[in-house]
């Protein structure tokens, strides 16, 4: 049988009331908590404050990302990425308090195989402060995958959501002497007297 033991633990919530009086809640939740489980001090804090997570370490962490860098300690080894450059330009890498929760927005050229999922896993553990926001060029000057496993694993996929997609619009137009014809959802260059590849 395993115990887990702590003697210092930080917890936070919050409340859409102002308390003026701690100790009621304090009482109410030893009252609620299993006799092994006390609350010791309850005490108020800034919004800011995330008894997990410091959003400022992430954000810290997350702009060293932005601009060109090579990002091979962050993918994953695939046949299909060897080709690819490991050069990438990070336009932005944003951290957002949205209550209880952070949602990072990151916006670049083009993204290897599971670098965003790598590079979302190091900020968490920035935020956690298990490791210092400097640790990111440290990883991206090492150009290797190893690296970044002395920190961190990927992150799951659950809550990456891919937001939009943005193409030079000069690509999209047809040449000149083609007549751009839709066929329902899938679009075609039809009767085009230059050749179009």
């Amino acid at each position: 049988m395993s115990y887990n033991r702590c003697l210092f633990q930080v917890a936070h919530f919050i409340t859409p009331f102002n308390y003026d009086r701690l100790d009621s809640i304090h009482a109410a939740l030893n009252g609620v908590l299993p006799s092994d489980i006390r609350v010791r001090e309850l005490s108020p804090a800034l919004p800011e404050f995330h008894a997990r997570f410091s959003s400022t370490a992430m954000r810290e962490g997350a702009r060293y990302f932005v601009g060109q860098h090579d990002f091979t300690s962050f993918v994953n080894a695939s046949n299909s990425d060897h080709p690819r450059s490991p050069v990438k330009h990070i336009i932005r890498f944003d951290v957002i308090e949205l209550g209880a929760l952070i949602q990072l927005e990151v916006e670049g050229s083009g993204f290897l195989y599971r670098q965003v999922r790598n590079m979302v896993a190091l900020l968490l553990q920035i935020g956690k402060e298990a490791v210092p926001p400097d640790i990111v060029p440290m990883v991206l000057a090492a150009r290797d995958r190893k690296e970044l496993a002395k920190y961190t694993v990927g992150a799951p996929p659950h809550g990456l959501c891919l937001m939009s997609v943005k193409y030079n619009e000069e690509l999209l137009e047809p040449p000149s002497g083609c007549r751009a014809t839709s066929f329902g959802r899938h679009h075609t260059i039809s009767k085009c007297k230059l050749p179009f590849y």
